[in-house]
């Protein structure tokens, strides 16, 4: 297997932007949140895109969707972190419509990528 350039795959660059929307919601959580669900969200979101360039490094393909995985299930437990956002009136119906799509998207392209080693 060749080694990809994890900066070059739209998985990777999708869930940078995805990091980015991440700090702007959360930094506005309320301060009780700050060692709870912001901070859980944070690393979530920061894992899915570490993840993602980790793995790129690794020898084989098979090592490679092992991080692959693992990014995808941090992309699933943000998806719940920020409904559990929605629910606790955090964010409104329409940044969370936004920003589901979006996870929604990037679960998509990492499955795909999976699927394609």
């Amino acid at each position: 297997m060749r080694r990809h350039n994890f900066k070059k795959l739209h998985i990777w660059t999708d869930a940078m932007d995805l990091i980015n929307e991440n700090y702007v919601i959360t930094s506005q959580f309320p301060d009780y949140e700050k060692f709870g669900l912001r901070a859980q969200m944070n690393r979530c979101a920061v894992s899915i895109a570490s993840n993602i360039a980790e793995g790129s490094s690794k020898k084989t393909s098979k090592h490679f969707i092992q991080y692959l995985e693992i990014s995808l299930g941090s992309a699933f437990e943000w998806e719940t972190q920020l409904i559990v956002c929605y629910r606790q009136q955090f964010i409104n119906e329409e940044k969370f419509l936004q920003l589901e799509d979006a996870i929604q998207k990037i679960q998509s392209k990492i499955t795909n990528f999976i699927n394609t080693l």
